[in-house]
């Protein structure tokens, strides 16, 4: 659907939008073309979600037939109500990944859904879109284990052997913290990953499809972008992943695109289904969803690439990518975009950290979570400080803190050009503390965890 032909029907049939219209002194009748449409006030969650009632929200006031609850980062509960209408068109996201990056139209296949089950979001939309799948002829068959390690080390070893493929579909270290821990034969069941939540590094990527015996690293994971508030808003490709991979591998020409010393997710999009625009540095979206949403701020850091632009870019730096993926837009966003820590005015990302801990000389000793820090010492000097959490079954050690804080102080260095110019150089280096599997302090268990602290 058209953006302007979106807004007009939201406008004639959401009682809270033509509300909103009226506040802001807009004719609907007057928004005919894609300039007048991108006039528009912008929509967020505090400025007209929570400010109506939650019928008022919804296509002709009636709430869809089911619910999922987020609490986002206050921790105060929003309602997304549903329909398996609204499934079905998130569900062509899903049907891309299994047809086109698994070739799961073929071969039988077992999906695991890993997310956390119940009112939250993943879950069940996953299970639902998964089965919509199976509806139109995939040969899927779904189990939902959710985030029971236990219930997924008991289920995988009945079923995998009938099936061609098993695909895990979960947070990123939820999932490598599965394959890690569980003793299971990974390499025999052909094994897929579907994430989302997270941004995650391509030594990420390469580490995980290593131990898992993932053949292809371009078809063998693919990110989704979702919010509670639309489902799923775009996928990694092929094409994206191959694109991803090589500018992951030269940080300055990643600089050069995104403006950032961090890599963002890069994923493709249907314009027709989900429509994005860029704001500022930030992203807004407009889609027909259980709450129609027009021109939404969802606050994520990100932008939009059109498909011959980055295509383009790519060849003017010498590289023409072999994969295939279907000539759409590109979006991408930057992962916990509001959560850097500031050290010597240098801005420091959780994501630059990860990686240093990915490396092979690390990642057999730790899970992958941290916390990092920017603290004050006895001397009032500032201390860059991360918290790492061990490996199940690894005690603490001088040896693991120094090998740990190199690799880090290596991978900071050749990614942030803003941490290498600004901090001296005697106060580089950040101080590793080590904690046990499960710490309450740092990593207790079953919460969603956060990187930094300030």
């Amino acid at each position: 659907m058209e953006p302007v032909e979106l807004f007009q029907q939201v406008a004639a049939t959401v009682p809270a939008y033509g509300a909103f219209l009226a506040e802001h002194g807009v004719d609907p009748a007057r928004v005919r073309t894609l300039e007048d449409f991108r006039r528009l006030p912008m929509t967020t969650k505090d400025g007209y979600v929570r400010r109506h009632p939650l019928p008022d929200l919804c296509r002709d006031g009636v709430i869809g037939d089911m619910i999922a609850v987020s609490s986002g980062s206050t921790g105060v509960p929003s309602f997304w109500p549903r329909s398996a209408a609204d499934e079905r068109v998130v569900a062509a996201r899903f049907e891309e990944v299994f047809r086109d990056s698994f070739g799961a139209g073929e071969r039988r296949t077992l999906a695991v859904v890993c997310f956390a089950l119940g009112t939250w979001v993943g879950g069940l939309f996953t299970v639902d879109c998964c089965r919509h799948l199976a509806e139109r002829g995939c040969p899927i068959t779904v189990v939902a284990p959710g985030t029971d390690r236990r219930e997924i080390a008991r289920v995988l070893p009945e079923l995998a052997p009938y099936f061609d493929q098993v695909v895990l579909l979960g947070y990123p270290p939820f999932l490598k913290n599965v394959i890690d821990a569980e003793d299971l034969p990974w390499h025999e069941w052909d094994l897929k990953l579907v994430t989302a939540g997270e941004v995650f590094s391509e030594e990420w990527r390469s580490l995980v499809c290593e131990r898992a015996g993932i053949a292809d690293p371009l078809r063998g994971i693919a990110s989704l972008y979702g919010t509670a508030d639309a489902g799923v808003l775009a996928n990694e490709t092929p094409l994206s992943v191959e694109l991803r991979r090589f500018l992951a591998a030269r940080p300055a020409v990643a600089r050069e695109l995104f403006g950032e010393s961090r890599l963002p997710s890069l994923l493709q999009y249907d314009p027709q289904a989900r429509f994005f625009e860029e704001d500022d540095g930030t992203l807004l979206f407009s889609g027909d969803n259980g709450v129609p949403l027009v021109r939404y701020h969802i606050a994520d850091e990100g932008g939009v690439l059109p498909y011959e632009r980055l295509l383009g870019f790519a060849r003017d730096h010498g590289f023409t990518p072999l994969a295939p993926g279907p000539e759409r837009p590109f979006v991408y966003v930057f992962g916990r975009s509001h959560f850097t820590v500031s050290y010597y005015g240098a801005n420091v990302y959780p994501e630059n950290i990860a990686i240093g801990l990915e490396q092979r000389e690390v990642s057999g000793f730790v899970t992958g979570r941290f916390v990092l820090e920017a603290v004050e010492d006895e001397h009032r000097d500032r201390r860059l400080t991360v918290t790492v959490e061990l490996a199940p079954g690894i005690a603490p050690s001088a040896e693991i803190a120094e090998v740990a804080g190199e690799s880090i102080l290596t991978h900071l260095l050749r990614l942030n050009s803003e941490f290498a110019a600004y901090v001296p150089p005697h106060r580089r280096r950040p101080d590793i503390q080590l904690r046990e599997t499960g710490d309450p302090d740092y990593f207790p268990p079953g919460a969603k965890h956060r990187y930094t602290r300030g």
